[in-house]
């Protein structure tokens, strides 16, 4: 079996790709709390997580090394392309062989699509369902191999269509052109798909953009999609104990000030208090949301504000799911090897099960 590749977490963990907390050096004094409630300790060795895979224990290291190789949030955006595109290609070309499926480029609405079904044909029950991915990359690269990553084990295991959007990325555009387009293909599948019937799902940034499309949605006065799937990233700006937790448990140390989004070329100028770039701070908007699955691992970044997004939607009378891997990173099941992206993959498959209308 070929052993999986993992993307540099120094520079993809945040966001799948693109932002990483900068490092702070270790305490050196003794364990204590400060009147602020931080927790000040010396340099410690944290074991890896018994309750993880064997298998992920095993590549944890090696995903750490290999990662290095990657190029900072401060290179060359097609120098960074070029890199994730080799990482992800590779990537769908191994799930291929798991998920036999077959791809096509298109254009919906004038924006460019994936367009990715099962190698055995769509099963009966999900012929009126589809899926809209939307891929992670932080709002820099992930177009078309990204996208096909987070595509490809969900049509093959799922039987469904899955339509990937490749939606307008920064630095070349900002803030809101990603969600436009999302609306864009929406919309056009409006016209043969009752709502009930589209899903919409995506990692990292693509998790992101789930809930910040649908919050556009709502705004707009369109139906919502039957059911969202948010992973690794949600409904919030990245912070609480995840933002400094998972850099250590991954080798990065206790980051000083963790970046979010205000850090990403995409939100240029936009307003971080704007409900369409945060949902998550209108419980309005929330209240209208869709059946909502939410994905994300004890050392990923995103952890604290997925947990919080789950939280926030469960207030709001917003049925959900919450599965958290536990030793896993952000964006681990872009691995199809793993037992844990396995685990993943059939989650995915069965919320939208229950929740998409035939």
């Amino acid at each position: 079996m070929n052993r999986p590749r993992f993307p540099h977490l120094a520079s993809v963990l945040l966001l799948c790709g693109g932002l990483a907390a900068s490092g702070a050096p270790a305490q050196d004094g003794p364990p204590g709390v400060r009147p602020d409630g931080a927790v000040t300790a010396p340099s410690a060795s944290v074991p890896y997580s018994a309750f993880a895979s064997p298998q992920a224990r095993a590549f944890f290291p090696q995903m750490l090394a290999e990662g290095s190789k990657a190029p900072p949030l401060t290179a060359p955006i097609a120098e960074s392309r070029a890199f994730y595109d080799r990482m992800n290609s590779d990537r769908a070309s191994r799930m291929e062989k798991l998920y036999p499926v077959r791809t096509r480029r298109d254009t919906i609405a004038g924006v460019g699509v994936d367009v990715v079904l099962p190698a055995q044909g769509v099963a009966p029950e999900n012929r009126h369902r589809v899926l809209l991915n939307l891929h992670g990359g932080a709002f820099l690269w992930g177009a078309h191999s990204g996208a096909l990553v987070e595509a490809i084990p969900i049509a093959g295991l799922g039987r469904i269509e899955v339509v990937a959007v490749d939606y307008r990325l920064g630095p070349e555009h900002v803030f809101p052109a990603a969600s436009v387009d999302v609306e864009k293909v929406y919309r056009e599948l409006l016209k043969t798909h009752k709502p009930e019937q589209i899903g919409i799902y995506g990692c990292s940034a693509g998790g992101i953009l789930t809930g910040e499309a649908v919050a556009r949605f709502i705004t707009d006065r369109l139906p919502v999609p039957g059911a969202i799937g948010m992973f690794c990233g949600a409904l919030t700006d990245l912070g609480g104990d995840s933002a400094y937790v998972a850099p250590l448990l991954n080798g990065q140390g206790v980051p000083a000030h963790p970046l979010g989004l205000a850090a990403i070329p995409y939100f240029r100028g936009a307003n971080p208090r704007d409900p369409l770039v945060q949902p998550g701070l209108s419980p309005a908007l929330l209240a209208k949301f869709p059946p909502s699955l939410l994905i994300t691992g004890t050392r990923d970044m995103a952890l604290s504000s997925v947990v919080h997004g789950n939280e926030l939607l469960r207030q709001a009378g917003v049925p959900t799911e919450l599965h958290v891997w536990e030793g896993m990173w952000h964006s681990f099941f872009s691995d199809p090897e793993l037992p844990e992206s396995r685990q993943a993959y059939a989650a995915i498959v069965a919320f939208f099960e229950r929740r998409l209308a035939r």
